[in-house]
């Protein structure tokens, strides 16, 4: 049998492990040692798989993982989030649907910070979603703009996706922050778009909001949210100008959390102690699948699958766009099923090569896939963030009524990415400015 043959198998193989609901790091690293003994011996097998892990973990890259997660956790619990929606609800409830285009405002300005689309469904669907039923808003708009704006935080810099991405496919982190800037606004826009056409054209779908809010009211919502901008503009801005590197940028946005925490008088022992939990908890569980990835990396790489791939796409005469559209159909469909760390990180050890084969700027491949990941975040039959927000909302609303909703917001995705696609230029103009 072939290395090729055997590539192939032990890809199969590790999909059959997920999909009995192994997890995805345990299937990889797996899959891949035993593919690896097939290719060399049980020896080589052995001394990669204890390898691999301990130089992975010391990579001082990496740090800013744990470093942006704490941020994000430290910001949530320590209220530095808190009233964000109603500032919005107070500041956009004129428009047409405003409380759910407040939804996607506050949803986008939380999940840049948090770094968890996950987090943030589960969070405002709890907080915005009764608030919209109350004034009779349609349920499916109501709960699916919860679920579909929480995946913001996936494109909206710093993102946990980007800089795992970046560290794969050894570019700039930097750089991939800025090219996600632009459509990561635009992601948002779109979605506020097509709520208020929707609603023009259909106004029972959001009854008008008649509140009237005085400008003491205003101004005392803009000063209870005031933390947060600065946090994300305080890490952006200094990546941009190159105050500090990404990896700096994490522990600068973790102490900046903490200052304006302790400013609001809002940080205590308590919360402290359960951010770094969560933050151990989390990196751990990233840590875990990006090894099996790692591990599954050099397996293909023996293998000869990638190239394997490439060579029959250049046989096919395949361009750059008949590349970027196959690699959509692959995590359109695998984005039905797994979740989006997993996904990517699966895949790129398949899809890296394609991409370097046919000249593809991996910055703004990057921001390709990172789009395909928010889709496969609400897409049935999985959508992980819609079944958050149904658990985050027990019987309130039913499943297939939030299904029903997202698919709006689906359809406004895939307009962004077309967009995308048709306009590279969207996602690299900041990038370029870095040079």
């Amino acid at each position: 049998m072939d290395n090729v043959t055997i590539g192939f198998i032990g890809l199969a193989a590790a999909l059959a492990l997920v999909a009995l609901r192994v997890q995805i790091g345990v299937a990889l690293g797996a899959a891949s040692f035993v593919g690896i003994a097939c290719i060399l011996n049980l020896q080589a097998a052995w001394g990669i798989v204890t390898a691999v892990p301990f130089n992975f973990v010391g990579d001082w890259n990496l740090t800013a993982i744990p470093m942006f997660l704490l941020m994000g956790y430290i910001a949530s619990g320590s209220g530095l989030t808190s009233g964000l929606f109603r500032a919005m609800r107070i500041f956009l409830s004129r428009l047409p649907g405003g409380l759910a285009v407040a939804s996607v405002g506050a949803c986008g300005m939380l999940s840049s910070a948090a770094g968890s689309s996950v987090a943030v469904s589960a969070a405002f669907a709890r907080i915005a979603t009764p608030e919209m039923l109350r004034y009779r808003y349609d349920p499916g708009l109501a709960a699916g703009v919860i679920a579909s704006a929480g995946t913001l935080g996936s494109m909206i810099p710093p993102s946990v996706l980007m800089l795992l991405y970046a560290y794969v496919a050894e570019i700039s982190v930097a750089k991939v922050f800025m090219a996600g800037f632009l459509p990561g606004l635009l992601s948002a826009l779109v979605f506020v778009a097509m709520i208020i056409i929707r609603v023009k054209l259909k106004p029972s779908l959001a009854p008008p909001v008649t509140e009237h809010f005085s400008r003491a009211e205003k101004i005392a919502a803009a000063k209870e949210i005031w933390p947060l901008p600065v946090l994300i503009v305080g890490v952006l801005a200094g990546i941009f100008v190159g105050l500090f590197t990404p990896t700096e940028a994490g522990a600068v946005g973790a102490l900046l959390s903490m200052l304006l925490a302790l400013s609001r008088r809002s940080m205590s022992w308590a919360v402290m102690k359960k951010s770094v939990f969560l933050t151990l908890s989390g990196t751990a569980g990233i840590f875990m699948v990006v090894i099996g990835t790692v591990l599954l990396g050099r397996f293909m790489a023996l293998s000869g699958v990638p190239g394997a791939i490439s060579s029959w796409f250049m046989e096919l005469g395949t361009s750059q766009l008949g590349v970027i559209l196959a690699v959509a159909l692959l995590y359109l469909v695998l984005g039905c099923f797994l979740d989006s760390i997993g996904l990517l990180l699966l895949t790129l050890p398949i899809v890296l090569p394609l991409a370097r084969e046919t000249g593809i700027d991996l910055i703004y491949f990057g921001i390709i896939l990172i789009k395909l990941l928010e889709l496969g975040l609400v897409t049935p039959p999985v959508g992980l963030n819609v079944y958050v927000t149904k658990s985050a909302l027990g019987n309130l609303v039913p499943l297939p009524t939030i299904f029903r909703g997202v698919g709006w917001f689906i359809a406004a995705d895939l307009f962004t990415l077309s967009l995308l696609i048709a306009f590279p230029w969207i996602a690299l103009a900041l990038p370029g400015m870095m040079e």
